[in-house]
């Protein structure tokens, strides 16, 4: 590896203030989203009503993203990522009033997950098309460094939510900080000063009314996929990928909770260990992102590295749970520093590789695809856990990656590695 010097400074203002507002909403997130999780999976005792709680999240994912690309293409990104926070703030407020009232309603929560997946569907394409923008040129591997490390830091506070829920039973005061975080996020997010230029270079409208410039639009966004055989090659594989992961990843609560007896041994109670073992991911993701803050890969080496990345993550998704505690926790460690690895070569090189003109519509499907593969495994692995141990589930998630390893990134390596092995 060697240094990464790039002639610009990645920390404009505009830059800071993004990275900035991400950190903040999404501390709020992880506390609110934990504790709601612990509330529907003590709610209801099931797996499989709380993989199904999951999935209604994930289910509009699969929808809004691809829907939302072509629009994005043709408005303004940051005017629709500070409006939906702003909306999420006060859905928030709103769900810390009804829970301070003492109401709790499963299948109203569904609902509500439905909406909140809605939002996240669409902003995350926004955002995604929104932040390469906001790079100065020669900082993109730098820049999403920095981004990979804003979930792991913001993971770090879920043994605060636990806290929070084994002392009161209640996740209420968490959905009202969360609101307030959403809030200072959006009022920094208004303030970027960068003039997009995408909506001037789209298409003409050639006299088509809406619903056909729209239809016209989406088809030329999946034809471009179409065409980039490299692209379509690393779309399908984080579809199926996700599929593993998600699966694998829902289970592991469950599992803690269900199997309490196994880590009796251990001074704290089954859950707060998961959040402890869980964290060393966390850990390990804050890890990578230093590493990649600091220096950067051989441009001719990065699909390797990327391939064999592949490989390692999908054989530690089946064996995670097999393992003791200690080994689990330095499994989680090294998870989490390679799924950065992977993060930051493949979003880095695709977002450089990407029109600005295109950028949503692409980000849009990519989203909807791998929001597919998540529910898929969700749901998949919340029903078989219902009759397989969770253990086995995850191990036969995780042969259905291997195939897609081979498949999409071995077949496809000549396309992927143009796209990889670059300069950004």
């Amino acid at each position: 590896m060697e240094e990464n010097r790039p002639r610009q400074s990645l920390w404009t203002r505009d830059f800071t203030i993004i990275t900035l507002g991400s950190v903040v909403s999404m501390i709020g997130n992880s506390l609110s989203g934990f504790a709601l999780s612990m509330m529907v999976l003590d709610y209801t005792g099931s797996t499989f009503l709380y993989s199904l709680f999951i999935v209604c999240f994930q289910l509009p994912m699969m929808v809004c993203p691809i829907l939302a690309g072509p629009y994005l293409d043709r408005m303004s990104r940051k005017k629709v990522i500070y409006r939906l926070d702003f909306l999420s703030a006060g859905l928030y407020f709103g769900l810390f009033l009804l829970l301070r009232a003492g109401w709790f309603s499963y299948p109203l929560l569904l609902g509500g997950c439905v909406v909140v997946g809605a939002i996240n569907g669409v902003y995350l394409v926004a955002y995604d098309s929104f932040y390469p923008n906001l790079i100065t040129p020669g900082n993109y591997s730098k820049a999403y460094s920095i981004s990979s490390m804003l979930w792991p830091l913001a993971a770090m506070s879920t043994p605060v939510a636990a806290l929070v829920y084994d002392k009161m039973g209640s996740a209420t005061p968490l959905f009202a900080f969360n609101a307030l975080c959403f809030l200072i996020a959006a009022c920094f997010e208004r303030t970027i000063r960068y003039q997009e230029t995408h909506m001037d270079k789209a298409a003409p409208a050639d006299g088509l009314g809406a619903a056909k410039r729209f239809g016209r639009d989406l088809r030329e966004g999946l034809g471009y996929i179409a065409g980039e055989r490299g692209l379509l090659a690393v779309t399908l594989y984080f579809m199926v990928s996700g599929l593993s992961s998600s699966g694998a990843g829902s289970l592991h609560l469950p599992f803690f909770r269900n199997n309490a007896a196994l880590f009796a041994a251990w001074p704290v109670a089954a859950v707060t260990l998961y959040t402890i073992v869980s964290n060393f991911a966390v850990a390990g993701r804050l890890v990578g992102g230093v590493i990649h803050y600091r220096v950067k890969f051989p441009t001719e080496k990065k699909f390797a590295i990327a391939f064999t990345v592949y490989l390692v993550v999908t054989l530690l998704e089946g064996a995670m749970l097999y393992l003791p505690i200690p080994l689990m926790a330095a499994a989680f460690l090294f998870y989490g520093l390679l799924g950065v690895t992977s993060y930051n070569i493949r979003i880095a090189a695709t977002q450089s590789y990407i029109p600005d003109t295109k950028r949503a519509r692409f980000n849009g499907t990519f989203q909807m695809l791998t929001s597919l593969g998540n529910a898929v495994g969700t749901l998949l692995a919340g029903s078989l856990a219902e009759f397989i141990p969770e253990r086995q589930v995850a191990l036969m998630l995780s042969a259905v990656t291997l195939c897609a390893v081979w498949l999409f990134m071995f077949r496809g390596r000549r396309a992927v590695a143009a796209i990889y092995n670059r300069e950004v």
